[in-house]
């Protein structure tokens, strides 16, 4: 009888445990340290449950005093492998496939550089070969970006260039932004406070015709910096109020931690996820050195309802290139009704 109730409560904690990490959401609990560093890795979780799993299978099957504990925690197991894999394939396990492009779509690639480490000229070649017309560039000195536009000038493409530092020292804490000249010139604002460790450029149109463009940069959801990372999601959701606004960068949150964030059925405040829209959100962009669906996808493009995506990719033939992200591309096309505004 005790030995029985022993199984039973801990086999109880097992499923309270594997509860919370199948849908934190569900609890509250997506944006606290430690669910929130678990729930970035679904599929490393996945992977980890099966192993679990065959290993207290056979436990249970060659350790009779112990079957009943281990054969319930390895049927739990493999349930919520099931429940996470059907997250991971709802959310899109990559579909690169993109439409032709039509008269006003804006194509915005985004790439933490980690310092402008794959350097100016790969970062521009990339840049050409997709024909961005918004180059989101976190971890980007001015330097590297006027060095790219430098180079993406040479070959027909004009860009502005635009760049919040908040330590020279740090290039972490350098976000650039490249706007090409064809969506007309742009403006930023020196003295808005944006997201609070690292910074976020926001970019508004001069004629005021065009979109609001940002790069984003929200710290990372490490110890030290919690209320702020909570902050920094925060006030991205009330960047997504507004009417025809264009976020991308490093996020540093999957669809997880921005949950509770969105109105209505939207990701973040009215913005949606342009990779959730393509079937690519459970592909992974950070790091560069595991499997794209083993990687956490906290980069993202969202856009507000203005707006409709015609093609995503997590572009993996960069992985060697020294940043430890992948850079996103997104082709996004304006609905009627915008363009008729």
């Amino acid at each position: 009888m005790l030995r029985r109730f022993i199984t039973f409560v801990l086999l109880l904690a097992v499923a309270a445990a594997l509860l919370v990490l199948a849908f934190p959401q569900a609890l509250g609990l997506q944006q606290h340290y430690y669910i929130a560093q678990l729930i970035a890795f679904r599929g490393v979780l996945v992977g980890i449950s099966l192993v679990a799993f065959v290993v207290f299978l056979l436990v249970a099957i060659i350790a009779r005093p112990v079957r009943g504990f281990f054969g319930g925690a390895a049927t739990l197991l493999i349930v919520f492998a099931l429940i996470s894999s059907g997250v991971l394939f709802e959310r899109g396990p990559g579909d690169d496939k993109f439409k032709a492009v039509e008269t006003g779509d804006v194509t915005v690639l985004s790439w933490n550089t980690r310092g402008g480490a794959p350097g100016a000229s790969r970062i521009a070649a990339l840049a050409l070969s997709e024909h961005a017309t918004v180059v989101s560039l976190p971890e980007t000195p001015k330097p590297v970006a006027e060095a790219i536009a430098a180079d993406m000038k040479k070959y027909g493409s004009a860009m502005s260039v635009l760049n919040l530092t908040y330590s020279p020292t740090d290039k972490s804490k350098s976000t650039s932004l490249l706007i090409s000249s064809k969506l007309g010139a742009y403006t930023m604002s020196t003295d808005q406070t944006t997201t609070e460790i690292l910074p976020t450029v926001i970019a508004t149109p001069v004629d005021h015709t065009g979109p609001t463009i940002v790069a984003v940069h929200s710290v990372a959801p490490v110890a030290a910096y919690m209320p702020q990372w909570r902050h920094d999601l925060k006030y991205l959701s009330t960047l997504c109020g507004a009417k025809d606004t264009i976020l991308a960068g490093d996020f540093n949150s999957t669809l997880d931690h921005l949950s509770g964030l969105g109105t209505g059925s939207a990701t973040l405040g009215t913005c949606r996820d342009a990779a959730l829209a393509t079937s690519n959100a459970g592909v992974g962009t950070w790091p560069t050195n595991v499997p794209k669906l083993l990687a956490t996808p906290i980069d993202h493009v969202m856009t507000t309802s203005d707006w409709s995506v015609s093609g995503f990719e997590v572009i993996g033939s960069e992985d060697q290139a020294g940043s430890d992200h992948r850079p996103i591309l997104a082709q996004l096309t304006p609905k009627d009704d915008a363009v008729a505004d």
